[in-house]
């Protein structure tokens, strides 16, 4: 498979971007080829504007759109990596997720708002959280991300099958650390491929 791999952090030496890379060894050890979208490290514009709702469905997308949806076209599989951010996602990727994954292009909530207009990919969220398991699990955090990340957002996305991988601790000590680099590289490495829709 082609696994792209999806960025946001804005330092390069961040334990997310060291994150991004235990994953992509794990994905190349398993025989696979992988690609680095660093968006910070790019310069993509995650504000959304009107160029984008003008472009939904048709053929005037702005040139960055298109570019990364280029980058998704040529996935199978699409892993995407950000710290947890206000119990959510950072500007860079949300910004990210509302242009490329376009009305039209993406998904179509007229017809049918349950299907993506996207082939099978499979998807990961990788995502470095200071917070403990426990913490997040007895205050309801992570069963809201895994209503609105994997059972919304990636629905629309078409990944199938679909995870949502919180690296908790992440602000631990380097043992830890080193514990949540060796999950995502064999998240990597156990990335099963694409699966029909259910």
């Amino acid at each position: 498979m082609h696994v792209l791999t999806v960025l946001d952090h804005p330092n390069p030496a961040s334990f997310s971007a060291v994150v991004a890379q235990s994953f992509m060894e794990g994905a190349k050890a398993a025989g696979h080829t992988v690609e680095l979208a660093d968006l910070h490290a790019e310069g993509f514009d995650p504000l959304w504007s009107m160029a984008d709702i003008e472009a939904d469905g048709k053929a005037s997308i702005p040139p960055d759109v298109a570019n990364e949806q280029e980058r998704i076209a040529r996935a199978d599989a699409i892993c995407l990596v950000f710290p947890l951010f206000w119990w959510g996602m950072p500007s860079m990727i949300k910004g990210w997720v509302d242009r490329v994954w376009s009305w039209g292009w993406a998904y179509d909530q007229l017809d049918d708002p349950e299907i993506s207009l996207q082939r099978p990919r499979s998807g990961v969220l990788l995502t470095p959280a200071g917070a403990r398991s426990d913490e997040m699990e007895q205050s309801g955090y992570l069963a809201a991300l895994e209503t609105a990340w994997i059972k919304g957002t990636f629905g629309y996305f078409g990944f199938s099958p679909r995870k949502l991988e919180v690296l908790y601790g992440s602000t631990g000590s380097s043992e830890r650390r080193q514990s949540l680099l060796e999950t995502s590289y064999q998240v990597g490495l156990s990335l099963a491929p694409p699966q029909p829709a259910k």
